[in-house]
C-alpha cells in the first residue's frame, strides 16, 4: 500500500497555496501541477485542478474544487518547532494574511489552521508530572503565538 495523501480542498487557489507552503517547510516541493480537462465546479477545462506537493517529506494534494467546501479548524497541521527562532519565522509567515487564534494556532491566507508549536511542548505535555504538565498547558491556554522560554518557565516552576 502507498503512503496516505492528505487533499485540501482549495477556492482557486491550490497552486498558490502549495507554493507558499513549500517555500517555508524543510523537504518540501511543489512536485506537479495538473490542469482540468474538463469543466468542473470549480473551474474550467484547462485551468489548474490539483497540485501534487510535499510539505516535510509527506505528501499532499491540493484541488481547486471551488467555494463549497471551505477549511475549518476542525482540522489543522502540526508543525513542531525546533525552537523560538523557528516559531517566531513561520508564525511571521503565516500571519501574512492570516488569522492568529490562541495556543499556537494560526488561520492562513487560504483558510488553512496550522499549529506552530515548539517540538519541546509537545514532549512537555505528556510528562508523567501531572503538575508540571498542568502548569505548562495552563501557560499555553494564556498565549496566542507560544513563547518558549514562558512555557518552559512555566513547567521549572515550583
Amino acid at each position: 500500500m502507498s503512503p496516505l495523501c492528505t487533499c485540501l480542498w482549495f477556492n482557486g487557489k491550490a497552486e498558490e497555496a502549495a507554493r507558499f507552503y513549500t517555500s517555508l517547510l524543510p523537504d518540501s516541493r511543489v512536485d506537479s501541477v495538473n490542469l482540468s480537462p474538463v469543466d468542473t465546479p470549480g473551474n474550467k477545462a484547462g485551468e489548474v485542478i490539483t497540485v501534487e506537493f510535499t510539505l516535510n517529506g509527506a505528501p499532499y494534494l491540493g484541488l481547486n474544487g471551488g467555494p463549497r467546501y471551505p477549511f475549518t479548524p476542525a482540522v489543522s497541521l502540526i508543525v513542531p518547532c525546533e525552537d523560538q527562532a523557528e516559531v517566531d519565522r513561520l508564525w511571521e509567515a503565516f500571519s501574512d494574511g492570516g488569522t492568529p487564534v490562541q495556543c499556537g494556532w494560526i488561520t492562513d491566507r487560504y483558510g488553512l489552521s496550522w499549529q506552530i508549536t515548539p517540538r519541546w511542548l509537545l514532549e512537555a505535555i505528556k510528562d508523567p508530572d501531572v503538575a508540571r504538565a498542568k502548569r505548562v498547558m495552563e501557560a499555553m491556554f494564556e498565549m496566542v503565538k507560544l513563547d518558549l522560554a514562558a512555557l518552559q518557565a512555566a513547567y521549572h516552576r515550583s
